[in-house]
């Protein structure tokens, strides 16, 4: 049995103040570090809820969510994935198939990496509101349709978001593994344009379950089954039968008292 998760308070003055676990994979020489704050908060999704998009003002009319500038692939075997998942949409899921099968979806960014191409402002892949299928991205409402897991369909960053797993290898060869929320450096130099970021908004923190059980396909796919198993275990353990308060997230414990 793997020794039990040893949690870590972090407070860098009380402004982001988070608690974290971390244990030893039972597999393998890593260690994964667990941003319990943000796994046991209440965030969801709120694409076409109150999204305000990501672009340099607020733009909840365009629908558009984190997808105005298209995703970036992790590499190769990302974006060829996508292409293939691409290739089996029908003109019923995807609004611009007709351009993306003229053109193709993937393209060569500015810094040399590869990204979905753009249309008519925005990824290729988002529907914009009106079409029959929905607003959204056609790879999702796919596998929606389809009953499968959007994981298998998406570029990687996009059904990771707003988690974001960093790995740094010391010169022993050991691995410690990060899993924490996606916050606005993450995204460059660009992210400070941003007018509007989810995991800064209470108004995304609604959610009727803790991150860590709405996003667990999404967390399997990241850590692997048995990695999931150990911080659901514990989380479940901290959440559940065991009173031990929580560190709120920050984006809860520095909103306005709706009271005063």
């Amino acid at each position: 049995m793997p020794p039990p998760p040893r949690a870590v308070q972090v407070d860098d003055g009380g402004v982001d103040a988070r608690e974290w676990v971390s244990f030893p994979d039972p597999a393998e020489e890593r260690t994964w570090q667990f941003d319990v704050t943000f796994l046991t908060s209440p965030w969801t999704c709120i694409f076409g809820r109150g999204c305000q998009g990501v672009l340099t003002g607020p733009a909840s009319e365009l629908v558009q969510g984190c997808c105005s500038y298209g995703a970036h692939f992790t590499g190769v075997a990302d974006a060829r994935a996508v292409e293939e998942a691409a290739a089996t949409l029908g003109a019923e899921h995807w609004q611009f198939r007709k351009r993306g099968r003229k053109k193709g979806v993937v393209r060569r960014l500015a810094d040399g990496d590869l990204g979905t191409r753009m249309a008519d402002g925005a990824c290729i892949f988002l529907n914009r509101p009106g079409f029959a299928a929905g607003a959204g991205c056609a790879l999702h409402l796919a596998a929606i349709q389809r009953g499968v897991s959007h994981v298998t369909l998406k570029p990687e960053v996009c059904w990771q978001l707003p988690l974001r797993r960093e790995d740094e290898t010391a010169d022993d060869g050991h691995v410690t593994s990060v899993i924490r929320q996606w916050d606005r450096r993450h995204w460059g130099e660009g992210g400070a344009e941003f007018h509007w970021w989810c995991t800064e908004d209470p108004a995304a923190f609604v959610g009727d379950r803790p991150v860590y059980l709405a996003m667990r396909e999404e967390l399997e796919a990241m850590v692997g089954h048995e990695v999931y198993r150990l911080l659901a275990a514990y989380l479940d353990s901290r959440t559940g039968t065991v009173p031990v308060p929580l560190l709120p997230h920050p984006s809860l414990r520095n909103a306005p008292d709706p009271a005063r």
